[in-house]
């Protein structure tokens, strides 16, 4: 099926680009990553931006999105993305005020959803959602809230993007629920982690951790994921190292294969 684009989700380097956001993507260029997922632009223009990634031969291909920032102006989210030449806006995290208690509260969310994923496509770009734990735990009638998601809103305005991490953590099984979204996953949040004394998530860089890595890029490819975006929540190394060491394990596993 031909190898994956790989990207890499910026959040894992919040504190270098707050510090310095032209010279970090410079250094992720550098490192070989293809693309990059933003968490937030550091008030560099659109125009300012897309002339960067060109320079730097990266794609802008997906941004995050908080709830909050398309209520307040959704328009001016979708015109950043386009002019930077982006693919995708993806929610990406729903704060604890904004997570429904109960089916009827989920069941108005995924409406809310629709329609910004509506209005998304209808002016050429393709809207997600991003998983992490919680939505498992919820339940609207039979389903989880995950599943219920995806059940109540369309393929034509809501996509998958699929943290495998949080898939696990949740208790479910990650090459199942991969192949469950086929055609319906073009972003995949690939990532390692552990679980510390406490039981919370230890996120790692890729090949420390418990995640059956191979696996869920083989499922990943069979399912037409277009892109597998490293990320690490939390890094034990200073993170342009951690990063620079998944990417080298995906050269080790994958990307020497082609």
């Amino acid at each position: 099926m031909g190898k994956r684009n790989i990207g890499l989700q910026l959040f894992t380097l919040r504190d270098e680009t707050a510090a310095d956001f032209r010279g970090t993507l410079r250094k992720v260029a550098e490192l070989g990553y293809e693309g990059v997922e933003f968490a937030g632009y550091g008030d560099i223009p659109a125009e300012e931006m897309k002339a960067l990634l060109d320079e730097l031969g990266l794609k802008g291909f997906s941004s995050h999105v908080s709830l909050h920032a398309m209520r307040e102006n959704l328009q001016q989210q979708i015109d950043y993305l386009k002019t930077i030449g982006a693919q995708y806006m993806i929610c990406p995290y729903l704060m604890p005020e904004d997570r429904p208690e109960d089916a009827e509260g989920w069941k108005k969310l995924f409406a809310e959803l629709q329609g910004y994923g509506e209005e998304v496509t209808k002016q050429g770009l393709i809207f997600g959602y991003h998983n992490h734990d919680f939505e498992f735990h919820g339940q609207v009638g039979d389903e989880n809230a995950f599943d219920a998601m995806f059940t109540q809103t369309t393929p034509e305005s809501v996509q998958v993007e699929m943290d495998v991490c949080w898939v696990q953590f949740a208790g479910q099984n990650p090459i199942e629920y991969i192949n469950k979204y086929a055609g319906r996953l073009p972003l995949l949040h690939l990532k390692d982690f552990s679980k510390d004394e406490q039981g919370q998530m230890k996120t790692l860089e890729l090949g420390q951790g418990s995640v059956d890595l191979p696996a869920v890029i083989e499922a990943a490819t069979n399912a037409g994921v277009e892109w597998l975006i490293v990320e690490q929540d939390v890094c034990q190394n200073p993170p342009l190292e951690s990063v620079a060491n998944s990417y080298n394990w995906l050269k080790q596993n994958y990307l020497n294969q082609f």
